[in-house]
């Protein structure tokens, strides 16, 4: 039965906007497939690994009658990629395999039934709805992501934290270490709620997200999120979990500031950072009038220093940082300059802020070198 006649690339792009999450390894063997369904000239694909699932369509179905399968996502995907993008694809099953064929190419590959496929059930109702540009969204997430813990067993910091209240919305990532925060004006939302949103989810729609106006649509259920936009919709499991408090984290009443070019301090730090060891990522910062000092060293006794002139005239500060947790903000932010505030305390955290986008701010502890 003939499932498919389309171009290469308009197979191709709804099968590689959900293939990102399928793992390439599996406890289950039908978590490596994707459930290609048709109902008539409409074809879903779908992807999951049991914790995020990923659909979206296409309007290129032969015939009207209704079918549906699973196969191994990646072979499918480097079969359609390898293919000359002249002629059509078809996609037919026959006794038992997924037949592909394009010009004088030909491929049977193994499916799994439909009726095994573990889609995730969603809620029938919502508690939070409410939509706001894709731009904005990525945005949010981009300004933020990078400070997600990885594989901590503080399970709950492996994700971002989404704060709902009526009229904002937040998006806040820690790892106990720095601490990112960024929020935006939003309609639709009348009571405060907050969820922890898995790092992978979070990644899989910066892949996703493309930089224009056009609206997602994020609804929240009980231990759920979904986010609809164009043709995709991706659901997502929460973490469950209490994340830190992070209101008690950003600091309020720094007094002393300077703002420096964004490009200038970022190749200051790539360049010191080039003599640091994998173990001992630290970095010098010291503060004196109307200058900055960045320094480095490593076991072989060699050293790295730059100077840079800065609008500071408070009293010499000298402190230690993890110089990846500052090229992190620097390479993620898009702005001209950023401004740092400092304590004179030198176990004090370093505030980084944005001028032209008052809601980032980032925090970072010192560290001892």
């Amino acid at each position: 039965m003939q499932l498919v006649q389309a171009t290469r690339d308009q197979v191709l792009r709804p099968l590689s906007t959900v293939a990102g999450i399928v793992e390439r390894r599996n406890t289950l063997p039908i978590l490596a497939n994707i459930l290609l369904r048709k109902e008539g000239k409409r074809l879903a694909f779908i992807a999951t690994d049991l914790e995020v699932q990923i659909t979206t369509h296409g309007e290129f179905g032969v015939g009207d009658d209704n079918e549906s399968t699973t196969v191994a996502a990646r072979k499918l995907l480097d079969i359609l990629r390898a293919l000359p993008d002249s002629g059509d694809v078809k996609l037919a099953l026959s006794s038992g395999k997924l037949a592909v064929q394009a010009g004088k190419s030909r491929f049977a590959l193994q499916t799994l039934a439909a009726a095994e496929y573990p889609t995730l059930a969603q809620p029938e109702k919502w508690d939070i709805s409410f939509s706001l540009p894709q731009k904005t969204l990525k945005h949010l997430f981009n300004s933020v992501h990078f400070a997600m813990a990885q594989q901590d067993i503080r399970y709950y910091l492996n994700g971002l934290l989404f704060v709902f209240e009526p009229g904002f919305v937040r998006a806040v990532a820690t790892d106990g270490h720095r601490l990112a925060h960024n929020g935006t004006a939003v309609e639709g939302i009348e009571s405060k709620h907050d969820v922890i949103v898995p790092r992978k989810t979070v990644l899989e729609m910066q892949r996703l997200l493309e930089d224009s106006e056009d609206p997602v649509t994020i609804d929240v259920a009980p231990g759920q999120i979904r986010f609809r936009f164009g043709d995709v919709e991706l659901v997502s499991k929460l973490v469950e979990g209490k994340f830190p408090d992070f209101t008690r984290v950003i600091p309020s009443n720094y007094t002393r500031h300077f703002s420096i070019d964004r490009e200038v301090l970022q190749g200051a730090l790539h360049r010191a950072a080039i003599l640091t060891t994998d173990k001992l990522k630290g970095v010098r910062l010291q503060l004196a009038e109307n200058q900055l000092k960045i320094s480095s060293s490593n076991a072989e006794q060699e050293e790295a220093q730059e100077e840079l002139d800065i609008d500071y005239s408070h009293e010499p500060l000298d402190v230690g940082f993890n110089v990846s947790y500052l090229l992190d903000v620097l390479g993620n932010l898009k702005t001209d300059s950023v401004q740092w505030s400092v304590q004179p305390d030198v176990n004090a955290s370093a505030l980084i802020t944005a001028p032209d986008d008052d809601q980032f701010k980032y925090v970072v502890m010192p560290m001892r070198i």
